[in-house]
């Protein structure tokens, strides 16, 4: 097969307030999978974009086989084979149509210039094929909507490779996916590489499985290309991550000890979320951080919102301090002084169209008022001690958030709530697709908040991350909870031998 080469030549790219990419000089052939990595606000996103046709701002050169390309538009990439999958599933999928529907959209876009009729059957049929190809199960008639996270993602993915593609452009592609689904997109990538020679860019945090799955990686900070290495038996972890951050690093984040106090928060027999929850229960104490471990569709997400009254409740009680709380929606949870840093982060946990300082005090507005007015002065000594204790990059603190890359992004979603001074914090996943270094500032910020005598509930897949941040850990599987244990005492095969669904004990 023809080898296609992409590249760019002196690309530079200018956002409000900041120099985003700076003279980028990258390439990539076709036949060969290449991962992108970088800590947040590195630039790997906006490069990425202008491949894609989605940044059309950009100065210097964009070239297909050495011929200078124009990708002004995303039809212009999409043309010249480049498909992009972004990390943000919600904002590219159309929830109200059907999984079929949302496979072959960019046919149904094209072709309806030509043509006001379409072949459902021939659609639905095509869809499927793709489908196969990728060992999804997934009805074609089904709503986006209905879908899990993950269902979601691998639409999009089929979605990419259901047109002509020379390049796939996967940003943050295993975020929502289980160690099952990982597996067989990797086999997937596998393919394409081989057996279609298509170039795939994988933009990750999740440095090891870079390591598993990709030839070569290049290394971005501060808007430029500091480094680009073969992977090889020899290349480590912290080789790649000193590089990202330019300094050393240490792995591990040390769990601080915090003394434990009495039972704060209790949830017993929790059902809701349309049957995702079912007869849950667990308790956290003052100081303590307890973690909600299981694998993506497990019921982590469902039971965060089900407390926090976003899902219905259908059965069992919520008690903080020994009182039963009536929580049917978010406003009661806030009112009884409870926090939910959400999964979907850009779709639930941000206004992406306000300003940094307006998303970091959005959740105690009451705190920052003067009279009935808001304090703008407030809101701004708010919005700096947050942008620098989270290390948010941003130029502004009136930056409008959707400017902010996705990591920014999630810090700022949990900055606001840092803000309110709960009683209790539930964060769902609040690592995914956050850098290394970004991960320790959460982590730290999140041991502060129990040195305050509050409760913490931290919900992941990860979990290196519950064994390194949490007291104890509660283990789900469909919704139920299989184990409690205790996490000086366990260790990751303990936590998937529960998580999996055994119900012996782990020997």
């Amino acid at each position: 097969m023809d080898k296609l080469t992409l590249g760019t030549r002196n690309v530079s790219i200018e956002f409000p307030g900041v120099k985003a990419l700076t003279d980028v000089n990258f390439e990539v052939s076709t036949g060969e999978i290449r991962a992108l990595v970088g800590a947040n606000g590195a630039g790997k996103s906006t490069l990425m974009k202008v491949l894609a046709g989605a940044n059309p701002d950009y100065t210097g050169e964009v070239y297909l086989n050495g011929e200078v390309v124009e990708l002004r538009n995303t039809m212009a990439a999409k043309k010249l084979g480049i498909q992009i999958v972004y990390q943000e599933v919600d904002m590219a999928l159309v929830p109200t149509l059907s999984v079929a529907e949302n496979v072959m959209l960019n046919d149904m876009v094209m072709s309806s210039g030509r043509s006001p009729l379409l072949h459902w059957a021939s659609l639905r049929a095509r869809a499927r094929e793709v489908l196969e190809r990728l060992h999804i199960n997934v009805n074609v008639r089904a709503l986006v909507q209905d879908l899990s996270l993950a269902q979601k993602q691998m639409v999009l993915i089929a979605r990419a490779i259901a047109n002509e593609c020379n390049f796939l452009i996967l940003d943050e592609p295993t975020a929502p996916l289980s160690d099952t689904e990982t597996a067989e997109l990797f086999r997937l990538v596998k393919h394409l590489q081989e057996t279609e020679n298509i170039a795939i860019i994988f933009i990750s945090h999740r440095i090891n499985e870079i390591i598993q799955i990709c030839e070569k990686y290049t290394v971005m900070r501060n808007g430029e290309i500091v480094d680009t290495s073969p992977i090889t038996p020899d290349t480590t972890t912290r080789e790649i991550v000193e590089k990202m951050l330019g300094r050393s690093f240490e792995e591990n984040f040390p769990k601080e000890h915090v003394p434990i106090g009495e039972k704060a928060f209790e949830v017993k027999n929790l059902c809701g979320a349309d049957g995702k929850v079912n007869d849950v229960s667990f308790y956290v104490r003052k100081g303590e951080i307890v973690g909600i471990a299981g694998l993506v569709g497990a019921g982590k997400s469902e039971l965060c919102k089900t407390i926090f009254g976003a899902y219905e409740k259908t059965g069992g009680s919520v008690h903080l301090n020994q009182n039963e709380l009536k929580i049917s929606n978010p406003s009661h949870a806030v009112k009884n002084r409870i926090a939910l840093v959400p999964e979907e982060r850009r779709k639930e946990g941000v206004l992406v169209n306000e300003t940094v300082s307006f998303n970091l005090s959005a959740a105690s507005l009451g705190k920052f008022c003067t009279a009935s007015f808001i304090s703008k002065a407030k809101t701004d000594a708010n919005a700096r001690q947050y942008v620098d204790s989270l290390g948010i990059i941003t130029p502004s603190i009136k930056q409008h958030v959707r400017n902010l890359s996705g990591g920014n992004q999630q810090k700022v979603a949990v900055g606001k709530w840092m803000a309110a001074d709960c009683d209790v914090y539930i964060f769902d996943e609040p690592t995914k697709g956050v850098d290394v270094g970004a991960k320790q500032d959460i982590f730290r910020l999140i041991n502060d908040i129990t040195k305050r005598g509050n409760s913490v509930i931290y919900a992941s897949c990860e979990n290196s991350e519950l064994l390194s941040i949490t007291d104890r850990i509660y283990v789900l599987y469909d919704g139920r909870v299989m184990a409690e244990l205790v996490t000086a005492a366990t260790n990751e095969d303990e936590i998937m031998h529960y998580a999996v669904g055994s119900t012996t004990k782990y020997a």
